[in-house]
């Protein structure tokens, strides 16, 4: 078999392979002694088959078995031979010419392939120990335990009815009806439904008018949704509600006691305290990974600079303009409105694609030589993580984790890039500094790479990790006409 190297440019290289007819033949008769004693063809005793005849009637079948497998299997090989890692599936192209085609399989001409790829830069690791990251640390007041579970505790509040005007805090039960220019609108009716006055669910100025209503009260009230509601055909728009007010209920009051714990499925108050204090540890302690992970990656990125394989750049990119347009879609704007070209959006994103493309082969790097694995039980849990987040569909999601090649490497990937970043943090310099809450909530400036005039994106899920923070900044929150519980616990 002959390698011959035909390009060499950059990262980009292409060999071509060669392997005689008479290596071919050779390979097909070996085959052939291996299934003599196993073919039965009638007219022949078991193993008394001619070879010209078995090759005359297997011949070309095994020789295309034998040219699939070396496609398969020589790629890999000749790259470990040369010392190179590729960094996707490389290209293998054959003849298309039916006649040659014929020829190789009849071994009566050489057997000849090309094989296309890019090489996984070499990566020289360095020192990082000059590196300097601040870790900002809150500390959390028992006020703010005592609010956050206040907070908690509005979902268990019990209201009772009453007679009068409803005020702010009370709540209402009413029928509506929705509708623009007269005529109602998709979403816009319902029926005992539930609306704590002052709680903002609905759109603004709906409920404003309903302070002072009484339980039997028939009114209309006219509001306007929000230029950026999510329904286009509503975005702007002057709308009426016709509503019948069936109860107001003022709110029990809420205190924080073990009789609150109780209705919240706890044993006493402390425990409850206990809990919500690890919860928003838990929520800082996440800002605070993510805000030195985001200034660890920004020095790695200074630190390391080389050309990136272009195939893996343009798939990064590809994930991340997907989202963006998905994410303009969805919010009925433009690169217009976003004070932005699709031309110069491409060329930021692109720089981003790069950036993430670049600063995973780094990690990926220093992961392998620091002998980082993932194990077992840790790609367990990811994958519980995951069937949690989709209750009632684990069997689909479990059988797309077996079925699907490179699916538990999107589970590894984000697993080894955390110890690796916990590696590196052993090894450079953190400095904790103590933050109020609102200095560790703020958004940095940073935050809005790589171009402030981008339009909004979410992170892909595979690669986020190695760009956090690099989104640019959120488009406004959407008004939908009513929230559900779920969107207000997590808000």
């Amino acid at each position: 078999m002959q390698v011959i190297e035909t390009l060499a440019q950059g990262l980009k290289r292409e060999l071509k392979v060669v392997i005689p007819a008479d290596e071919m033949e050779a390979r097909m008769n070996e085959r052939l002694a291996e299934v003599k004693d196993r073919v039965r063809i009638n007219g022949f005793r078991p193993g008394k088959v001619p070879v010209a005849h078995l090759k005359k009637v297997y011949g070309k079948s095994i020789m295309a078995d034998l040219v699939n497998e070396i496609v398969r299997e020589k790629p890999t090989e000749i790259l470990t031979s040369r010392g190179e890692k590729s960094a996707t599936q490389p290209e293998v192209a054959m003849t298309e010419d039916e006649a040659e085609a014929n020829k190789i399989l009849a071994a009566e001409a050489d057997f000849e392939f090309t094989v296309a790829y890019e090489i996984i830069p070499a990566i020289g690791l360095k020192d990082v120990s000059g590196i300097k990251v601040t870790r900002e640390v809150v500390d959390i007041s028992d006020e703010e335990v005592n609010e956050q579970i206040l907070r908690i505790a509005e979902s268990a509040r019990t209201y009772e009815s009453k007679k009068g005007k409803a005020e702010n805090g009370d709540r209402v039960t009413i029928d509506y009806l929705g509708k623009v220019d007269g005529v109602a609108f998709d979403g816009g009716k319902d029926e005992d439904a539930e609306l704590v006055l002052g709680s903002n669910r609905f759109i603004p100025g709906f409920e404003e008018q309903l302070v002072g209503a009484k339980a039997g009260d028939e009114k209309t009230i006219t509001v306007t949704f929000p230029a950026d509601y999510p329904a286009a055909n509503l975005a702007g728009k002057e709308a009426t509600f016709d509503i019948t007010v069936k109860d107001v209920a003022a709110a029990a009051p809420l205190e924080i006691n073990d009789e609150l714990a109780t209705k919240l499925g706890l044993e006493s108050v402390d425990k409850l305290k206990e809990i919500v204090r690890g919860q928003i540890e838990s929520q800082y302690g996440s800002v605070t990974r993510q805000k030195v992970k985001r200034q660890l990656l920004d020095q790695l990125d200074e630190l390391y600079q080389f050309e990136t394989p272009e195939r893996l750049v343009n798939a990064e990119f590809e994930n991340i303009w997907r989202q963006v347009n998905t994410d303009l879609d969805q919010a009925g704007k433009t690169f217009a409105d976003e004070d932005t070209t699709e031309e110069d959006a491409r060329a930021e994103y692109r720089k981003l694609a790069e950036r993430r493309v670049r600063l995973g082969l780094v990690l990926s790097e220093i992961g392998e030589k620091a002998g980082v694995q993932v194990s077992d039980d840790e790609m367990q849990r990811s994958l519980f993580e995951q069937l949690r987040q989709f209750p009632g569909q684990e069997k689909q999601i479990l059988d797309y984790f077996r079925n699907t090649p490179g699916a538990a490497a999107s589970l590894r990937a984000p697993l080894f890039e955390e110890k690796v970043v916990d590696h590196l943090l052993t090894e450079v310099s953190v400095t904790d500094k103590k933050v109020s809450k609102d200095a560790l909530m703020a958004e940095d400036e940073a935050d809005d790479k790589p171009a402030k005039k981008a339009p909004a994106k979410k992170k892909t899920a595979a690669k986020a990790e190695t760009a956090e923070g690099e989104e640019a900044a959120p488009t406004k929150k959407k008004a939908p006409t009513k929230k559900k519980a779920a969107d207000e616990s997590a808000e």
